[in-house]
């Protein structure tokens, strides 16, 4: 790309970014002032992210000038210094407008204090924070979890889908009693339960092959087969054939949410058990679906309390239960963070905060769990309403992520959620299945530690429980050293981004932020 072609496509996107800039000193405005500067920056990345740079970054480079793959933290100064050289070599002098700014050493402070306030990190190897799923043994064996806090364990996660008030408590106390023991801090997170779709009981009667009755509870699906999910509860029923074979009752189960029902739709997907059989809404009644099973070639046994998800639904349910809100007060007086389970949009953060006004709740960090289509596609707009309140942070929840979006998506989209993080200085944890073969069976897999590795770019990598789960913290406090001492963050060739064109258009409107084409017609999710 010739001089004077650089400086015309810098200088577009300058432009953009002081149409924009009302806009973005704006949402900066009404924020909590820890953030004026993130939510400003935010919105001008998702301004700059409505470009296609990737035909820009090698001619900046040939120059000598920065370009601007890691412009996440630091737009304005990112972009207009390097306008301002490109246009020095062409022997002008400019500057550009005066707007408020930082640049890149801010930006890393920024997030680093941001992190810190989430994390209290203690003083460590490494920078990236371990977080631990406690098991049900973390209740009565205070001996594990002193191994891990002392193995590198910064902050300990209680999921209260499990367990009760007595159960948690008790890891509490042996959290606390052992962290104080070894003089080595380590703060508590717990996860609201949230809306579960799961399915309903299954406890079927067929004959063995001696002709004997046995109770089974598990649905053999495959392609072709036919079932219905029911508001009623009551027990499965197993499919019925005639005497050629022909179906005359599809198997039948019942739901946990039956309001689902009514928000899927005929052509949509459903999936059970994280993705392991996929079927198509077929037929809608006023109480029950129909799902035809596809993309299912091998038997595979569905059981009871298997998880539902809906990717193409815009499902009505409520993001804290009646559970979740019997459950605050416990959370508000024992926890440092709390994990908000099933935010699709900013509607729902208000909700979670006006709930958490009703207690001394200003110490508690808020973690937003990204684990559905609707939270991915609106983050932006969650962060800039996350951001009334100091100490928040997004966990990346990528095994929900996967059934939603597909495996053919997770990394791309593991990627953009940390961009907009970083752009917001927002701290990210990285969390679902990370060294979960060590953890479970004592073997890490080659692949398993190549995904460990690339954790080191969150701020806090989650482990999942398991019987060699000490064994995954060591590992992974040295895999995190040894990253960190070789690369911080990342570099990207920056297609524009959907997420960007959208977010854009709902903040300010498509006249005055209509959608950029690319150059070679792609553009990322």
């Amino acid at each position: 790309m010739k001089l004077k072609n650089v400086e015309l496509e810098l200088g577009k996107i300058y432009q953009s970014l002081v149409e924009a800039e009302t806009l973005a000193t704006r949402s900066g405005s009404m924020v909590h002032t820890d953030y004026q500067l993130s939510a400003t920056n935010l919105v001008r990345y998702l301004v700059l992210r409505r470009y296609d740079l990737r035909f820009l970054h090698d001619s900046l480079s040939e120059l000598g000038v920065s370009a601007l793959r890691s412009s996440e933290g630091y737009v304005w100064r990112n972009v207009t210094d390097a306008l301002k050289l490109v246009k020095l070599l062409r022997g002008e002098v400019w500057s550009p407008a005066d707007a408020p700014s930082i640049g890149y050493k801010k930006s890393k402070k920024i997030i680093r204090k941001h992190s810190n306030r989430l994390f209290n990190a203690r003083d460590q190897r490494h920078r990236t924070e371990i977080m631990v799923t406690m098991p049900a043994e973390a209740a009565v064996d205070k001996i594990l979890v002193k191994n891990l806090i002392y193995e590198g364990m910064e902050i300990a996660r209680i999921n209260l889908s499990h367990g009760d008030v007595g159960e948690w408590q008790a890891m509490v106390n042996n959290i606390k009693q052992a962290a104080s023991e070894l003089k080595m801090p380590c703060k508590i997170y717990m996860d609201l339960s949230g809306p579960k779709i799961r399915t309903g009981s299954i406890q079927l009667k067929e004959k063995n092959k001696k002709g004997k009755i046995k109770v089974t509870d598990k649905i053999g699906l495959k392609n072709g087969d036919h079932l219905v999910l029911t508001k009623k509860q009551l027990n499965a029923k197993k499919p019925k054939y005639g005497s050629s074979g022909e179906l005359i009752r599809p198997a039948k189960i019942s739901v946990s949410l039956p309001a689902i029902i009514d928000d899927a739709e005929i052509g949509h997907r459903i999936l059970f058990d994280d993705g392991k059989i996929e079927g198509s809404i077929i037929q809608k009644k006023k109480d029950e679906l129909e799902v035809v099973i596809v993309n299912t070639p091998q038997l595979v046994k569905l059981g009871s309390e298997k998880g539902i998800n809906l990717p193409d639904s815009h499902l009505q349910l409520p993001s804290l239960t009646e559970n979740d809100l019997t459950n605050l007060p416990f959370v508000v007086s024992n926890a440092d963070m709390l994990g908000y389970s099933f935010v699709r949009n900013a509607d729902d953060v208000k909700k979670l905060y006006s709930e958490l006004n009703k207690y001394q709740s200003e110490h508690l960090g808020i973690i937003f769990k990204v684990e559905n289509k609707d939270a991915f596609e609106n983050l932006p707009l969650i962060l800039l309403e996350a951001m009334k309140r100091p100490g928040i942070g997004v966990m990346i929840a990528r095994g929900d992520l996967a059934v939603e979006l597909g495996p053919e998506r997770i990394a791309e989209v593991q990627d953009q959620i940390l961009w907009i993080c970083e752009a917001a200085h927002v701290p990210v944890i990285w969390a679902t299945q990370v060294l979960e073969n060590l953890s479970k069976t004592g073997q890490a897999s080659r692949a398993e530690i190549t995904d460990a590795a690339k954790s080191a770019r969150a701020e806090c990598v989650m482990l999942n429980k398991g019987p060699y789960v000490v064994s995954s913290v060591r590992l992974l406090k040295n895999i995190l050293f040894k990253m960190e001492s070789h690369t911080t963050k990342k570099k990207s060739t920056m297609r524009s981004l959907k997420i960007a064109q959208k977010a854009m258009a709902k903040l300010g409107s498509n006249e005055v932020f209509p959608v950029i084409p690319e150059a070679d017609g792609l553009q990322s999710e």
